[in-house]
């Protein structure tokens, strides 16, 4: 019987994480549209987070213990962060899978993992009250 490969495998593992994400803020902060949201980050440390969260959600070993994301996003909502710069994040998500060679299928995968944390991300989710 045969494993299915996990996005993270089929990307490339760890390797790749790496060369995505330095590609994807080369992306971002060459995108006006987005670009003054980086502004006061330590891009070294924002890069090993990032590494590490795509590693998880894509199924790898790496365990992400940053913060949750509508903590970790909160301050830019004062900042105009909106659905429009979710879009812009997923778009060059794409991209960047795109130039390091991932298929179509991966791609959308991981669009869909974008996608999946949007409300989280704007501050949108409601807390559970089961």
């Amino acid at each position: 019987m045969s494993e299915t490969k996990s996005l993270y495998d089929r990307l490339g593992g760890r390797e790749a994480m790496g060369a995505a994400v330095d590609e994807f803020y080369r992306r971002m902060l060459a995108d006006d549209r987005v670009s003054a949201f980086f502004s006061d980050v330590e891009m070294s440390k924002q890069k090993a987070k990032q590494r590490a969260f795509l590693s998880m959600a894509f199924g790898g070993p790496a365990k992400y213990t940053g913060k949750m994301m509508s903590d970790g996003h909160r301050h830019l909502l004062d900042r105009g962060l909106n659905d429009t710069h979710v879009d812009v994040v997923i778009e060059h998500l794409g991209e960047t899978l795109r130039f390091l060679g991932a298929g179509e299928d991966d791609v959308k995968e991981a669009a869909a993992i974008a996608e999946s944390v949007r409300d989280d991300v704007l501050c949108r989710k409601q807390p559970s009250t089961a």
